[in-house]
């Protein structure tokens, strides 16, 4: 048996797989998954078909299985089972207690049908592996906090909402419509629509003081996360440039892109560095000070004010 062979049978079964993992999946996803062209997908999906898999295909919609259809329990590799206990590792750190407890008993499940080998190769692995805690992702006394919040997406209801944001000293309740959630500079986000502020908002779950369910509908349809994440980034954002001695530059590389790193230009002696960022106020200007006796601001002004304000309000305290 070829080589090609082979890797066309696995694709052939990891595309049965993936066709089960959802209602519909389109022949754009499948394609790209597999790196492979269209053409290639709708061979294998009529391969499928002959081999007795009753799959449906509607055109400009996917593909589906009929309903009832299962393949049987799948094997999986050591090296498959070997990325569960990276995954439980670090699940563990970025869900709040519910769902991690919804993950590990998923694990539990998917443990229980590997091979005594591939189970032993697991425990050989687990105490061995450590995540180290990041800053606290969720107010300890909400424990539910995103279980609530893929309810509210999945079911089109409104939470109630106590949060504290950063501008504000006393926390604010309010009624929103989350339309998504998103895991960025080592913090969980989610954007909604606030019915208080009539507008939609990003909030930090951190932040959240109280959260809960109601019974009440959404009001309006939403779109795609993303297209108010670029919306929003386009309203506040701020492109910001500076000039930082070579010798040093490199020791920016790992952190400067959670400021809004873009690109770099390499100079004789230093390099040019541009950001664009909404958080010109606080983020940038207090990690700018961190290599600002080897970096120059070129733009804006506006942020030069900024660093010289901390910088000034720094040196009164050690008076």
């Amino acid at each position: 048996m070829s080589t090609e062979t082979v890797k066309r049978f696995d694709r052939i079964v990891a595309l049965l797989v993936q066709l089960q993992s959802k209602r519909i999946v389109k022949a754009q996803e499948l394609a790209d998954r597999f790196e492979v062209s269209l053409r290639t997908i709708y061979r294998d999906v009529r391969t499928l078909e002959a081999c007795g898999v009753p799959i449906v295909s509607e055109a400009g919609v996917g593909y589906s299985i009929m309903e009832g259809y299962r393949l049987p329990p799948v094997m999986f590799t050591k090296e498959e089972a070997s990325s569960f206990v990276a995954a439980e590792k670090f699940m563990r750190q970025f869900l709040d207690k519910t769902l991690g407890d919804y993950h590990e008993s998923a694990m539990y499940k998917i443990k229980s049908v590997l091979r005594g080998n591939e189970k032993d190769w697991i425990n050989a692995l687990e105490s061995h592996i450590t995540v180290a805690p990041t800053d606290d992702l969720f107010n300890s006394a909400l424990p539910d906090a995103l279980e609530i919040l893929f309810e509210s997406i999945a079911e089109k209801k409104q939470v109630f909402l106590k949060y504290q944001s950063l501008e504000s000293e006393t926390p604010s309740e309010r009624h929103i419509e989350p339309v998504g959630l998103f895991h960025e500079n080592g913090f969980w986000y989610f954007m909604a629509y606030c019915h208080k502020r009539r507008a939609y908002r990003q909030f930090r779950t951190d932040r959240m003081l109280g959260i809960a369910r109601t019974l009440q509908h959404f009001t309006r349809e939403h779109a795609s996360l993303d297209t108010y994440r670029t919306s929003w980034d386009a309203d506040e954002m701020m492109t910001i440039k500076i000039r930082v001695d070579k010798k040093v530059a490199r020791f920016m590389q790992s952190s400067r892109k959670q400021y809004g790193f873009v690109h770099e230009t390499v100079l004789k002696d230093a390099v040019e560095m541009t950001f664009s960022t909404c958080d010109f106020h606080q983020g940038f200007p207090r990690w700018y000070l961190s290599f600002s006796d080897y970096c120059t601001i070129l733009q804006p002004q506006s942020v030069k004010d900024r660093v010289q304000q901390i910088m000034k309000e720094g040196l009164e305290r050690l008076r």
